[in-house]
């Protein structure tokens, strides 16, 4: 109990701290906001690699090389993607409607960070909400408490030294789930930006506050018969195999199309995947998920190795993805789940049209408004695969985990992909900076009021002499009756 009141005063200490700061901010030019992003950005991007191997040491989850790669993502190309976005003053001028946009921050930002990308995460939100005149405070997950608080510590050193002011970017320090829900409900927290499992994006969605925030990903791949399968396979799997499957953009399904099913099973195998038994499968499924369909978290950003002993098997040396053959999607079929590690599911589907309704299938079961990717050369079935899916993000050839946050792709880089109304979030977006300031809008007259609206009421019409005589004796009635 007293860690969890530590927790709380801590959480209404930092939001004050911050909700003092941010008015200091608020007042900061244009040429200083840029100032002290560019000077994080850049701290950011020299901590990458010390800090992808204290999450990676820290979680157990995922790749050191390639969180740090995140690191430098989340830090330098976050901000090259949001260095020319105008935050201070007026940002648009419509000279046609006599309108000035003119940018606003929303306030004290409470940071929601998860344990898959606990430092990357903490970059981009911090470089996010600075641009847009914010404060921000990170609420990080219990087992990444030490890395994100020190890639916090990154940021906010180098906002300081660069003329920020202190406490614009904190952290908690003492973990718990009161401690964070008392940072969600805190009077000086304007806005939500969760990033994580269902459970933190649900919570941060119930408090009562604007809420950015990002739902599963059970993304499905097809590939098509017109596809470039030699790609497809290299792509497939290393984009399973990067850091270990922690983007929720990962890969989760792929959907072979009939005809080249065996070539593109025989392709992936050279580049690494493993195709599972039944009874390895099964096994496997033990180990992944409760018998609730919960994610084991033991599994979460594992090898295949690990998860191979786990599941009392071997693997062959080389082996980068185990991949298992399945023929449904829901709860019978656990595996058709999202699934945050190195197991990848495998569909075949004869043409683009079942293709395209085993995705959706799969998209139905978890993954809804997140992500849909496709390997082909016909524009025609590209396009039609980006009218019917019910996702935002529809990724044409390209990985899953590193084109839907931005960096293969020209989606706006983000670790926080919002998976819009179908998928219980505010919006379809990848979140940046512009998410994190309102417009404020100066309007001139344009067009002069119509005579009508200058009309006098007319005056209501006045009882008769007779219609007064009548309401003055019913009023003498009723006094009677009451007597």
């Amino acid at each position: 109990m007293d860690s969890d009141l530590a927790s709380i005063q801590e959480a209404r200490d930092l939001a004050t701290a911050a909700f003092e700061a941010q008015k200091m901010w608020a007042k900061a030019t244009q040429q200083q906001v840029d100032a002290v992003c560019a000077a994080m950005a850049e701290a950011g991007f020299h901590a990458s690699e010390r800090l992808g191997r204290l999450a990676s040491e820290e979680t157990g989850y995922g790749v050191p090389a390639h969180k740090k790669l995140k690191n430098e993502f989340g830090s330098r190309m976050v901000w090259d993607s949001i260095r020319d976005l105008k935050s201070v003053g007026v940002v648009r001028e419509d000279t046609a409607r006599r309108i000035f946009e003119i940018a606003w921050p929303v306030g004290v930002v409470a940071g929601l960070v998860p344990s898959t990308n606990p430092t990357s995460t903490v970059f981009a939100k911090a470089l996010m909400a600075v641009k847009a005149r914010d404060a921000i405070v990170f609420a990080p997950h219990p087992s990444a408490a030490r890395c994100s608080l020190e890639a916090a510590n990154v940021m906010a050193q180098a906002a300081e030294t660069a003329g920020a002011p202190r406490g614009l970017i904190s952290c908690l320090k003492q973990i718990s789930l009161p401690g964070t829900q008392e940072l969600m409900n805190h009077k000086n927290i304007a806005l939500i930006l969760a990033t994580g499992g269902s459970g933190m994006v649900k919570a941060a969605h119930s408090v009562g506050k604007p809420a950015y925030g990002v739902g599963p990903g059970n993304v499905p791949v097809y590939v098509d018969r017109s596809a470039d399968l030699e790609k497809a396979a290299r792509y497939i799997v290393a984009s399973k195999a990067f850091d270990y499957s922690t983007i929720c953009a990962t890969e989760q399904a792929v959907i072979a199309d009939l005809p080249i099913a065996r070539k593109l099973e025989d392709l992936m195998k050279a580049q690494g995947a493993y195709f599972v038994s039944s009874e390895q499968a099964n096994a496997l499924s033990k180990v992944l998920f409760f018998p609730d369909g919960g994610i084991n978290p033991a599994s979460v950003g594992k090898s295949p190795f690990v998860l191979a002993g786990m599941a009392g098997f071997d693997i062959p040396a080389g082996s980068r993805i185990l991949v298992t053959r399945l023929s449904k999607v829901g709860r019978e079929e656990p595996l058709s789940r999202e699934k945050l590690t190195t197991v990848l599911g495998w569909y075949e589907a004869d043409g683009w049209e079942a293709g395209c309704e085993r995705s959706i299938e799969l998209i139905q079961f978890g993954g809804r408004g997140h992500t849909q990717i496709i390997y082909a050369t016909d524009d025609k079935i590209i396009m039609e695969f980006g009218l019917e899916k019910p996702v935002f993000r529809i990724l044409v050839n390209t990985m899953g985990t590193l084109g839907a946050i931005g960096l293969t792709t020209g989606v706006m880089p983000s670790l926080t992909l919002g998976s819009g109304g179908v998928g219980g979030s505010i919006t379809g977006d990848n979140i940046s900076a512009s998410h994190l300031f309102n417009i404020k809008r100066l309007a001139y007259e344009i067009t002069t009021p119509p005579p009508a609206a200058f009309q006098p009421p007319e005056a209501p019409a006045q009882p008769s002499t007779v219609e007064m005589e009548k309401i003055v004796r019913l009023v003498v009635e009723e006094v009677l009756k009451a007597r």
